[in-house]
């Protein structure tokens, strides 16, 4: 299937406009939407509209939506050039912003080409153990991934002993036919992943934001997660994820800031010094 069909994104009678409906399968463990296809179904929608393959998109997390929430997306062209269109879309919930994402679409001629970024040595997918699921997982987005563990602890490992702070794992979407930027937005959504990892707890977070740089577009079953988290400090944690075809080229990154949360025990801080609204979304978007 085509990441439309994969969202559920359905176009509405003004070509710009298209509509998702939040349902589990679309859903972080902790109820509400996925960030990743939060980001990748505005990417979709931007590609659709101008006609032009994504270069980089920037997803800003305001708000969440939970089932049976129905998103509406709207595209801006802010700027159509001979080849590179700059794009904007707003997601809301009635009058409640979700989600803003800004991007650059198109494609350029041309004979200069490297790649500079290091592969992890890392078994191929076929001999790497597959990832563990928490309860929380079942019936959520997560269900329609597959992921191996190839650099990384199962979460019953994580007994606070640290990290290298670098984590890698083989991610495919099985319903997806290819790789498209929606789909990397998707895997590339692990930063939450690789902060439990380097601190060697069971913790995570949810994103602040979540950019996509797209490099090449080369047909792989698996994506390898390659993720790379910087510094934690003050409550928030900073990192990357460079994404690898199974054969070694380099398909994009991403990067987010998060809230660090515990999902051991609650954060006390959270109760006196964030508005409920505000701490109830920002759970929501948990991983």
């Amino acid at each position: 299937m085509d990441a439309l069909t994969f969202f559920g994104l359905e176009p509405t009678t003004n070509p710009t406009s298209w509509r998702l409906t939040v349902v589990p399968s679309l859903i972080s463990g902790t109820g509400a939407l996925f960030g990743g296809c939060g980001l990748g179904a505005a990417i979709e929608v931007m590609e659709q509209v101008t006609g032009r393959p994504c270069i980089w998109a920037t997803a800003q997390f305001l708000s969440f939506a939970r089932p049976p929430s129905e998103l509406e997306l709207d595209v801006v062209e802010a700027v159509r050039g001979h080849q590179i269109s700059q794009a904007r879309v707003i997601a809301r919930v009635g009058d409640r912003e979700i989600l803003t994402v800004v991007g650059a679409l198109g494609h350029r001629p041309g004979t200069l080409t490297g790649q500079w970024a290091t592969r992890p040595d890392v078994p191929p997918p076929a001999d790497c153990p597959p990832r563990p699921m928490m309860q929380r997982h079942q019936g959520t987005i997560m269900d329609r991934f597959e992921s191996r563990l190839a650099d990384a602890r199962p979460y019953w490992e994580l007994t606070g002993i640290p990290g290298s702070g670098n984590a890698a794992l083989w991610v495919r979407v099985p319903e997806l036919v290819d790789t498209s930027a929606a789909a990397l937005a998707m895997i590339g959504d692990f930063v939450p992943f690789g902060i439990g990892q380097a601190l060697g707890v069971r913790a995570g977070g949810n994103s602040l934001d979540n950019t996509l740089r797209v490099a090449h577009r080369v047909p792989t079953e698996w994506v390898l997660a390659d993720v790379r988290v910087h510094a934690i400090a003050d409550g928030f944690g900073h990192g990357l994820v460079h994404l690898w075809a199974e054969d070694g080229t380099l398909l994009g990154t991403a990067s987010q800031s998060t809230i660090v949360r515990s999902h051991t025990a609650p954060d006390p801080a959270l109760a006196d010094e964030v508005p409920l609204t505000e701490l109830e979304g920002s759970l929501d978007r948990e991983r």
